[in-house]
């Protein structure tokens, strides 16, 4: 059997992310507490998106198969959002982590400049999609780990993510090119956002991209 739908999740507001919003607010080079990027967690408001996401689901009325990243943030939107309406647990696959950043994390766009210039001054000359920080994963690989993932799902497939396993699988299924993925990455994926696509004869269509009319 061939995908028929993929609908894909990101994880709801998480610790990580309203740090590193704060930081960027008051001009701090670093955000964050020292949690390992695969254990931060969701955040009060992040945990009522996930259940947000939940209602909607309950509305779906559709049975899918359910596949999640193995961070803690997915994780859990995933468990909140399935308990309230009985839908199998995820398959938990580590093609769908974030994207690593290696000796980055933890740093705003200040903190980068100032802390690896050199790096930030590759990052200028190769371009972000082909940039790959120390210790960490370009978007190519991303889309490279991906490619795989998505040739191995059939059926009805639901996907609790991160921002750029969205914005990829979007490069990877609608066959876009660098600059292409680029102007469609300036709008931000949002929290506890749905984006899908439908089979349509061969051809697999999006219908719904970043939507967050179901948190209200």
């Amino acid at each position: 059997m061939a995908l028929q739908s993929l609908t894909m999740i990101r994880h709801g507001e998480s610790a990580t992310n309203a740090a590193a919003a704060r930081a960027e607010l008051y001009g701090s080079e670093v955000f964050g507490s020292g949690t390992r990027d695969p254990d931060v967690p969701l955040t009060e408001l992040g945990r009522v998106q996930a259940a947000a996401v939940g209602a909607w689901l309950g509305r779906a009325e559709r049975e899918w198969t359910v596949w999640c990243s193995p961070y803690s943030r997915a994780r859990e939107t995933a468990a909140i959002a399935l308990g309230s309406v009985g839908s199998p647990r995820a398959r938990i696959d580590e093609r769908l982590r974030d994207r690593e950043i290696g000796n980055l994390h933890g740093l705003t766009e200040l903190g980068w400049r100032r802390r690896y210039p050199e790096e930030f001054a590759l990052r200028e000359k190769l371009g972000r999609f082909y940039y790959r920080p120390p210790g960490g994963e370009s978007w190519v690989d991303v889309a490279l780990r991906l490619r795989t993932l998505l040739a191995e799902l059939d059926g009805h497939v639901l996907v609790f993510a991160h921002d750029i396993v969205v914005v990829m699988t979007r490069y990877v299924l609608e066959g876009l090119d660098e600059a292409d993925i680029l102007e469609i990455e300036r709008g931000k994926i949002d929290n506890a956002s749905i984006s899908r696509w439908e089979r349509s004869g061969t051809e697999l269509i999006r219908i719904g991209y970043n939507q967050t009319a179901h948190l209200g």
